[in-house]
């Protein structure tokens, strides 16, 4: 069994070294692991440091490309490395590394292919009460929206078995936490939480540090995984919506024409013929978009196939990976 811990960084130089010393030397129901740190793009020292840590593979972004394409490429990465579980891993030593065996006893025990580690939003202290709500809303929102029963959708610190992570397509450029709950609720991935601890922070969050900016592309990033794996639903509801506006107005047109005073009103009756029309052919769009869900669906599993008959003949053949590999 073979456990690769996957280390997204950007400008981590002075965290890197605390969050690698970090982890622990050896993990139950494991033979071998390795870590991988993934350099998006850093201006400063980060493969450096990396290397003079003795970290077994560092993969160079050539430049930033944010922490979701940073995430999917440490992933496609780990599994060349035929890993069978894979942990990422912030390097900003926010999470207690210890806990990564908690992380990855459900899925040696065959309990779940994805775990993710809960770390208590209520309890954090250096989280302000702002934060903590922001958080617990967008775990709601991204339970009701998954089907899963995950308390701290926003994590990062989260274990995949292989087969999870050949199932799993990072889309968002902004972040995969909330994404990946999201796709391992519809594809029917089994995903478990454990409880983890976290250490002290060394510096501020960058996430965080524009609000409204951070909302935005959160949201953005919900509805636009939500209308993908549900379109038809997505579709109906807008188009319902609008429909039943138009609707309310033509009933009020026609309480006035019944009243003799319709006259003055014809302008209420073009637009909830408008509206109605507007929301009829949103319904469509989603019958569309629903059948073309289907086909994505379908080039999803070819996708899968794909890249498991891809890395099953790269193990049998390869002999050794690069210590360091520099990507575009």
């Amino acid at each position: 069994m073979k456990l690769i811990i996957q280390i997204p960084c950007y400008n981590e130089e002075e965290s890197l070294p605390v969050t690698i010393r970090g982890i622990p030397r050896a993990f139950r129901g494991v033979d071998h692991y390795e870590i991988l740190v993934v350099d998006d793009g850093s201006t400063d020292h980060t493969a450096e440091v990396a290397a003079r840590e003795g970290v077994h593979h560092v993969v160079q972004l050539k430049n930033h490309k944010g922490l979701a394409e940073a995430f999917a490429r440490g992933m496609d990465a780990a599994l060349r490395l035929d890993a069978d579980l894979i942990v990422n891993l912030d390097a900003d030593n926010q999470y207690h590394a210890q806990d990564i065996q908690k992380l990855i006893d459900p899925i040696l025990a065959g309990e779940a292919d994805m775990v993710i580690g809960d770390r208590r939003i209520g309890q954090i202290a250096h989280f302000s009460i702002f934060k903590k709500g922001l958080q617990r809303m967008g775990s709601w929102i991204v339970r009701h929206i998954s089907g899963t029963q995950i308390p701290d959708a926003t994590s990062g610190f989260r274990a995949f078995s292989r087969e999870a992570a050949l199932r799993l397509n990072v889309i968002s450029q902004f972040t995969y936490t909330l994404e990946t709950v999201i796709q391992a609720g519809k594809k029917n991935i089994p995903v478990h939480h454990v409880e983890v601890a976290i250490n002290e922070p060394i510096r501020p969050s960058r996430l965080f540090s524009n609000i409204p900016s951070y909302l935005k592309r959160s949201m953005a990033t919900l509805m636009r995984i939500y209308a993908l794996y549900e379109p038809l639903k997505v579709f109906l509801y807008v188009g319902a919506l609008v429909f039943g506006i138009g609707f309310l107005i033509s009933i009020r047109f026609l309480v006035y024409f019944v009243l003799n005073r319709g006259a003055g009103h014809i302008q209420s009756l073009i637009l909830s013929a408008v509206l109605m029309i507007v929301g009829f052919q949103i319904g469509m769009i989603g019958l569309l978009a629903d059948i073309i869900s289907a086909n994505r669906r379908l080039i999803e599993e070819t996708l899968y196939r794909i890249k498991k008959m891809e890395l099953d003949r790269s193990s049998h053949t390869r002999q050794g990976w690069p210590g360091k590999e520099k990507v575009k």
